[in-house]
């Protein structure tokens, strides 16, 4: 805390203390030079003094600075600020404002399947780089992933370990690492490469999807031994909720004990993490911020995190370490060391049994007997100890050597039923990938991964990838749904696009459903090749026909045939109509009604009275007969009698007039 107010090199000034842990402190600080704020890592006081371990750290500084990824803690600078109170050897990082990844796991216990998919994949995502660029982190853990705002996640402390590993506090017979993610490799020899750390990786993923790592103990050495000499078990034993069969066998593949039987790297486990998301459905999920992580970097009240018990050394365990006892398990535990005397003392105890008191006294013939009747059981057991001991280290020597390994056979451009055989010859299991291509006929095998004549455990699951041949244009039934027909189409490893001018109009496909597909249904076409999509664009618009002239019920007949709904509009004279004929339509014959219009279409009808020849009748009939029709009479002449005789009229006979209407009569005498 005395660095705290203090300036590191003239240039770093420490304002607050973030995180202690037993290699060192993590402070808040600025750069004073470029006016920016930094996280600085001072290291223990006690590798100041080792010029190994500073030439070491200075290495593997200069190596993780020039990582560029955005899942990567960036090093900006490092240094040892000389000072009358001693020498400080300081690392000058990014400043992640958040927590971490144990941060988030105190707080929830085991994740949710899509929360942890998608802290891994940023995980292995930084990982990748560094393995990339030649750099093994070597302590992978919740510990190291920090957590920051808008849920990015970074990994942190690259090489820092092989520094530290390399200063005088330790030796050969040592190894440094956090005990609950130390491949077997790490634990047994000291080294370690990409796929220790793949190893650590899916000891992490373990932890997110159960909460707790695989093995715990109440001592590092029992933890340790259960690395080297246990299989990992599925998550799913462990875990509260369910967890995709697919998973287990990723975690499982990623924590093989021996190296070669894990995936070659970061990346390569990623690619397997990410194909098993999509083959389950797992959907992405932002990584949310501990409820507890610093947010505020203007505060000047910060949270103290203590990241672990401090760093003790550990000696290597090896498969013939007898396996420790001890209590109840613990928790999992920091970077950790131990000395071969602890692994020594703890690895077994002799115990001491008392000798019981021997048999009676016997004759010298019974003694006698007695001895050769036991050496030959001796010899007997000797003999099928011998046998058993030669069979047994012929069997290891085989396995060793060769019997462990198979090589992927040579199954490319084969039918699959025979290529399946090959790999069941070669001790392989096998799951199958239908691909499309347009060049294979259906059931060739296109490739095999990993690739042909590879080297991989026996037993191990290869992916065969078989020829579907070309896709052809899916049946798509017409009014269905475009997102279904988009991914039929898709599915037959096909594009499907949309073609606004080859809509059509349809009266039994409601609008904007599947109308057909350009081309049509069992068209054969190249992978990836363009396929239409055609809507409906409902009914037609419709004209509605002309009914002047007709009777009502022609009329109504004739509307309703044509998709409308005819209802009285009342009637009007026209005298070019006769008497209870339609004389027009509202709207009128020839409107065009739009899909989706009003479809009622008023019908209006005449009330014109033709005018009857009068002439010839007397003068009261023809008043009589206009009466009926509902028209007046107007009687003209000399001589107006009933029994005038009508010899001119006025509307002429078979003149439409209104109601009422007088017509005008010429009588005589």
């Amino acid at each position: 805390m005395s660095l705290v107010g203090g300036l590191l090199e003239q240039r770093y000034r420490v304002d607050a203390l973030l995180a202690r842990g037993g290699m060192s402190a993590v402070y808040r600080g600025v750069d004073t030079r470029l006016e920016r704020s930094v996280a600085i890592k001072v290291m223990d006081e006690r590798f100041a003094g080792d010029q190994t371990f500073i030439d070491r750290f200075v290495r593997e500084a200069r190596t993780a600075a020039q990582l560029h990824h955005p899942g990567v803690v960036g090093v900006y600078d490092q240094g040892v600020d000389h000072s009358p109170e001693g020498e400080r050897v300081f690392l000058v990082m990014e400043l992640v404002a958040g927590g971490t990844l144990r941060d988030l796991l105190r707080e929830r216990g085991a994740l949710p399947v899509p929360l942890a998919v998608s802290v891994m994949e940023q995980v292995l995502s930084a990982l990748g780089a560094a393995h990339r660029a030649g750099l093994v982190h070597r302590d992978v853990k919740p510990e190291n992933v920090l957590i920051g705002r808008g849920g990015v996640v970074k990994v942190a402390d690259f090489g820092l370990v092989r520094a530290v590993a390399s200063a005088n506090t330790t030796s050969d017979s040592m190894i440094l690492g956090t005990v609950a993610y130390l491949s077997p490799e790490q634990v047994a020899t000291g080294a370690s490469d990409a796929r220790s750390d793949v190893y650590s990786a899916g000891i992490l993923l373990y932890e997110l999807l159960t909460g707790v790592p695989p093995y715990t103990g109440d001592n590092a050495i029992s933890v340790a031994y259960r690395h080297v000499n246990d299989d990992v078990p599925p998550p799913s034993e462990a875990a509260t909720g369910s967890i995709p069969p697919a998973l287990d066998d990723l975690v499982l593949r990623a924590t093989r004990r021996e190296p070669s039987g894990r995936p070659a790297d970061a990346d390569a486990l990623l690619a397997e993490l990410q194909r098993t998301a999509g083959a389950l459905g797992i959907p992405a999920m932002a990584v949310p911020l501990p409820a507890t992580a610093d947010v505020r970097l203007d505060d000047s009240t910060m949270r103290v995190r203590d990241d672990g018990p401090p760093t003790e050394k550990i000696a290597p365990i090896t498969m013939a370490t007898p396996r420790p006892t001890g209590p109840t398990p613990i928790g999992p535990q920091g970077t950790r060391a131990m000395s071969r005397e602890e692994l020594d003392a703890n690895a077994i105890t002799a115990r001491h049994e008392p000798v019981p008191a021997g048999p009676a006294p016997m004759s010298a013939a019974e003694r006698y007997h007695q001895q050769r009747s036991r050496s030959r059981r001796i010899f007997t057991i000797w003999i099928l100890i011998i046998v058993l001991l030669a069979a047994a280290i012929g069997t290891t020597a085989w396995w060793l050597g060769s019997g462990q390994w198979s090589q992927v056979p040579q199954v490319k451009g084969l039918e699959q039923s025979v290529a399946e055989q090959r790999l069941r010859d070669s001790n392989l299991t096998f799951h199958v990938t239908k691909v499309r291509n347009n060049t294979a006929k259906p059931g060739i095998v296109l490739d095999v991964r990993p690739g042909e004549l590879q080297q991989v455990q026996r037993g191990s699951d290869v992916e065969l990838q078989v020829s579907q041949g070309r896709p052809t244009v899916p049946n798509v039934q017409a009014g269905a749904d475009p997102a279904d027909a988009d991914k039929q189409i898709t599915d037959q490893g096909l594009q499907a696009v949309r073609d606004a001018s080859k809509d059509g109009y349809s009266d039994s496909v409601p609008q904007g459903r599947v109308l057909g597909l350009d081309p049509s249904a069992g068209t054969p076409l190249d992978v990836g090749a363009p396929v239409k999509v055609l809507l409906s664009k409902g009914p037609a618009p419709k004209q509605v026909p002309s009914v002047v002239g007709m009777s009502r019920d022609e009329a109504f007949a004739a509307l309703t045939q044509a998709g409308f709904e005819p209802f009285d509009a009342g009637t009007e004279f026209s005298d070019k109509v006769d008497k209870d004929k339609v004389t027009k339509t509202s709207p009128a014959a020839g409107a065009t009604v739009a899909n989706g219009g009003s479809k009622r279409v008023g019908v209006f009808t005449s009330n014109a009275v033709t005018v009857p020849d009068l002439r010839g009748q007397k003068a009261e009939d023809a008043r009589k007969a206009l009466k009926a029709l509902g028209l007046e009479i107007d009687v003209r002449g000399f001589f107006r009698r009933p029994d005038s005789t009508v010899f001119s009229q006025d509307p002429g006979a078979g003149s439409r007039v209104k109601p009422g209407t007088k017509v005008a009569v010429d009588v005589f005498p």
